[in-house]
C-alpha cells in the first residue's frame, strides 16, 4: 500500500471567531441603512388627519414650516428665494423628485400657501403634504 505523503494537520487550541465577525459585520449594515432611511427635518407638531401615507423616498427633498413660520429644507433654514434656487437647481439635475411640505399645526396658513405656490411655479408634481396620525 502506498502511503499518504500528506497528513492530517492537529488543530492548534482557540476559538475561530471569523464566523462571528461575519455576522457582526452584516448586523453593521443593517443598522447602517436602516438608521439612514428617514426623511430628514425638524421636528415639528403636525396637524392630525385619518389617515396618512408614507411618502419616503430616496430622493425625496423634506421643507419644513416651523410655528413661527420659519422655512427648512432638510432641515436647514432657508428663505424663499433661496427655496426657490434650490429647488430649481434639483430639479435640473433630477427632474420628477418627490418633496413633502410639513407644516407645524400652529403656523399660518398663508406662509404654507407661499411654499406651495412656489413649487407649483417651479413645475414639480409629486408633492405631498405630512399629516400625524389621529390618536
Amino acid at each position: 500500500m502506498a502511503r499518504a505523503k500528506y497528513t492530517p494537520r492537529r488543530r492548534t487550541g482557540g476559538i475561530n471567531i471569523t464566523p462571528f465577525v461575519d455576522v457582526l459585520l452584516v448586523v453593521l449594515v443593517i443598522f447602517i441603512l436602516t438608521s439612514n432611511a428617514s426623511i430628514p427635518g425638524i421636528k415639528v407638531d403636525l396637524p392630525k388627519a385619518s389617515a396618512s401615507v408614507a411618502l419616503e423616498k430616496p430622493k425625496t427633498k423634506a421643507i419644513t414650516v416651523d410655528n413661527a413660520g420659519q422655512v427648512f429644507l432638510d432641515a436647514y433654514p432657508v428663505s424663499l428665494p433661496e427655496l426657490e434656487e434650490r429647488l430649481r437647481t434639483e430639479k435640473a439635475l433630477t427632474p420628477d423628485f418627490p418633496v413633502i411640505v410639513r407644516g407645524d399645526a400652529a403656523v399660518q396658513y398663508a406662509k404654507v400657501v407661499e411654499v406651495l405656490d412656489l413649487l407649483r411655479r417651479i413645475e414639480l408634481n409629486q408633492i405631498g403634504l405630512v399629516t400625524g396620525k389621529q390618536s
